[in-house]
């Protein structure tokens, strides 16, 4: 695939406008369709989905956040599969993409990303506002529309909008499994845990060597008798010259007062 002087024909010079294009997507003719090698999903805005008159059980659930660059954050009403239909025959690619459904203004309908960018090995310009990509009979090609693309462009400028998200990661911390020993036989309460990956060896040396230090650990409050005010202590932040008082008990209704006494013995 590669792009020449014809690819440029309509073109208008100078230009800095985005890359929008009509697909076919579940059998509608789809307009402004930002293509964005940033993205790192494809994005369906809601009032599209509304539009193509799409059931809303199709959605299913997706919890990750999207984040775009300036850190705004918009969590997905959720993720739908959706026939797409890019060019016509016999040029033309159908596949089955999964969108995100994000509810926040935008003046595009949907955001092609990379993963429809790569799963269709696609070649992009922007300078000839044209997608290639490959079929059976042959490289075929979808042209920007640049009258659309100035308009969405001067929209999201006018409105300060974000165009471009990617999925926040979450950070999962991967613990390793742990098994439970028994520091003193007989005595449940005292327990420790160590990794079950431990070689043989490791794991009996690491046991004898917290065996042969109980006295280090403290199991209750009784076994922490002593510990200097240096060290810590508690102290309330009043004044010594004022007369304590007591606030006068409070009513209130019965069911507040269920979840009152069940947070108090929570804390105690």
């Amino acid at each position: 695939m590669s792009f020449n002087k014809e690819d440029a024909r309509g073109v208008k010079q100078p230009h800095n406008d985005p890359l929008v294009i009509t697909l076919t997507i579940e059998r509608f003719n789809t307009k402004r369709i930002l293509v964005d090698n940033s993205s790192s999903t494809d994005i369906m805005y809601l009032p599209a989905f509304q539009q193509l008159n799409l059931d809303p059980g199709r959605l299913h659930p997706f919890d990750s956040p999207l984040v775009s660059f300036s850190g705004d954050r918009v969590y997905p009403k959720g993720i739908v599969t959706l026939k797409v239909t890019v060019r016509t025959y016999p040029r033309q690619l159908t596949r089955q993409l999964d969108f995100l459904v994000v509810d926040c203004p935008s003046s595009y309908n949907v955001i092609i990303g990379r993963p429809t960018l790569n799963q269709w090995k696609v070649a992009t310009s922007a300078y000839y506002l044209k997608v290639k990509f490959l079929t059976k009979d042959g490289v075929g090609e979808v042209k920007g529309d640049q009258v659309l693309a100035k308009e969405c462009y001067q929209a999201v400028l006018a409105a300060k909008g974000n165009h471009t998200w990617t999925i926040e990661e979450e950070k999962e911390d991967k613990l390793e499994a742990l098994e439970a020993v028994e520091l003193v036989e007989g005595e449940a309460a005292k327990v420790m845990r160590i990794g079950t990956t431990l070689g043989l060896e490791m794991r009996t040396k690491l046991i004898q060597f917290l065996r042969e230090n109980l006295d280090v650990f403290a199991w209750s409050h009784e076994d922490m008798p002593g510990i200097s005010p240096k060290v810590i202590q508690h102290k309330l932040n009043v004044d010594p010259g004022r007369k304590p008082i007591q606030q006068r008990r409070r009513v209130f209704a019965l069911e507040w007062n269920q979840a009152i006494t069940d947070e108090v013995n929570k804390l105690l």
